[in-house]
């Protein structure tokens, strides 16, 4: 009995045939993203250069060379401007800059105070592109717009050249049409129409005043996947006294009682940094003119040492400006002084202070 019901089986078994694959109908049913194996990595782009002679190195090297001379000797566009023209206002928004995150540094008060200072240099920012209010076109989100009219600009700035060869041809000819080289870095500026720049018009770290305050933008320092006690600041549990394997758990979620269910934002571990954050109301203590480096108050600037920065007026209103600063930018000028301080540091170039005991 058991053969023949066993036969019948293999020859129901036989004749199923997968013919077709069974879609979910449910409409907040989403397929799964792929995700490549844990050993796989992306191809790196490599440039062939078995086809080119020494002769054609040699050539392309000096195009190359030709066009970083040929940027650097352009002069600014401001210089036939009459800045005069427009007046700055309190409610005016002027552009930004790009700048990286280079260290710390110590700076001492008049009176003998320490600062911590973060130091953040503007290396090579040029005005890309402006776009009006009326061709510019945000990303969509999911925040309900209910002001129709939009009455900011954007403004393109590029920071860091790099070589053309490197950089794909659609990247490319964002700069092309401008006549300039490549940028590393590209961030955009919400700006009011009377503070638009013309093409090329260079930008510097005297774009800022010492005792301004700005806001600094920046991704946080990618830590990777962590525990509650290091994202979130847990004190875990007892080291002694019982307790098993599980010093430095969570303990409960709370899913329990009447609501059965784990609440949503509930600290648990996971991915910590790589984060956009903003640190606001931050003052600029010094400016060195020639290397274009901001001495900025603190050390809570987001990112890492060698990490990008985006600075910008501060929206704070009780640390906004309320003397007119350079507007738009400050012009390209060859008699600055070499540093400028704020009132109450201590200029390095002095004498030290010296108290006596009393």
């Amino acid at each position: 009995m058991a053969t023949f019901n066993m036969k019948i089986l293999c020859t129901t078994l036989s004749k199923l045939s997968v013919n077709r694959v069974t879609i979910r109908r449910n409409a907040y049913y989403k397929p799964p993203k792929y995700r490549p194996p844990h050993w796989f990595m992306p191809k790196e782009r490599v440039m062939s250069e078995d086809m080119l002679t020494q002769e054609n190195r040699d050539f392309i090297e000096e195009i190359k060379q030709d066009k970083l001379n040929s940027q650097l000797a352009l002069e600014s566009p401001l210089a036939h401007v009459d800045q005069h023209t427009v007046q700055w206002t309190p409610f005016t928004r002027r552009v930004g800059l790009i700048a990286r995150k280079i260290g710390n540094y110590p700076l001492w008060s008049k009176d003998g105070k320490k600062f911590q200072t973060t130091l953040l240099q503007v290396v090579d920012n040029h005005v890309i592109k402006y776009i009006p209010p009326e061709e510019f076109n945000p990303m969509r989100t999911k925040k309900i717009c209910w002001k129709e009219k939009r009455t900011l600009g954007c403004l393109l700035v590029g920071s860091e050249t790099v070589d053309p060869s490197t950089v794909t041809k659609d990247y490319c000819g964002i700069f092309n049409s401008v006549g300039m080289l490549p940028k590393r870095h590209l961030f955009r500026f919400m700006v009011s129409p009377n503070s638009a720049l013309p093409t090329g018009t260079p930008l510097f770290a005297t774009h800022f005043r010492v005792g301004d305050y700005v806001d600094v933008r920046a991704k946080t320092i990618d830590r990777g996947f962590q525990g509650v006690m290091k994202r979130w600041g847990f004190s875990g549990m007892p080291a002694s006294h019982g307790v098993t394997k599980t010093h430095r758990r969570p303990g409960n979620i709370g899913a329990g009682g009447e609501k059965a269910r784990v609440w949503p934002g509930t600290k648990m571990p996971g991915h910590m940094g790589n984060r956009w954050r903003i640190l606001r109301g931050v003052k600029i203590l010094r400016i060195n003119t020639k290397h274009n480096i901001l001495w900025m108050l603190g050390v809570g600037i987001p990112g890492e040492t060698g990490a990008v920065c985006y600075l910008y007026d501060t929206v704070l209103p009780l640390k906004k400006l309320k003397i007119a600063p350079p507007f738009p930018t400050h012009p390209a000028s060859n008699d600055l002084p070499l540093e400028y301080y704020d009132e109450s540091i201590h200029p390095f170039e002095e004498q030290t202070i010296m108290f006596d005991e009393v």
